[in-house]
């Protein structure tokens, strides 16, 4: 599917407050109520709106201590690979997995309370996953920039 540059703004839209009222975004695209209707749903359909999401306040859940923790697994075959990644799948504590290149295999980011309970996380279930070879955890001071807003 091409997006036109209306479906860009909409996006955009979406994305900055997803509560809008296909009313509200009628009015912000110059467009009818069923045009930006029709719009969204055709956006969805096409994959392109996965979802939508509450955003929360990490501090007032008790989840604002964050870690970006680097693994490197001690082998890189597909079946450790496959593994690995279906089993750090249902960590609650683990927000993203990322695969990456470079000195490790993947960079993991992770909320908890406090720095206690990140020790708890890394001593009884992430190091209790097999195939891992070695951690390095990184400590967020302040987060700078956090956007859910893929512009165009």
């Amino acid at each position: 599917m091409t997006l036109d540059a209306t479906d860009k703004k909409l996006l955009v839209l979406l994305q900055t407050d997803s509560k809008k009222t296909n009313k509200e975004l009628s009015l912000k695209l110059n467009l009818s109520v069923t045009a930006v209707y029709e719009r969204i749903k055709k956006l969805e359909r096409e994959g392109i709106i996965k979802n939508y999401a509450a955003l929360l306040d990490k501090s007032k859940i008790e989840k604002g201590f964050v870690v970006f923790c680097h693994l490197k697994l001690i082998q890189h075959t597909k079946e450790f690979l496959t593994k690995f990644e279906s089993e750090v799948i249902k960590l609650n504590e683990v927000l993203e997995c990322h695969h990456v290149s470079g000195d490790y295999d993947y960079i993991l980011k992770v909320l908890v309370k406090d720095m206690e309970a990140y020790r708890e996380f890394l001593v009884t279930k992430l190091t209790s996953l097999q195939h891992i070879g070695s951690t390095q955890s990184m400590f967020m001071i302040s987060e700078v920039k956090n956007s859910t807003v893929i512009s165009f």
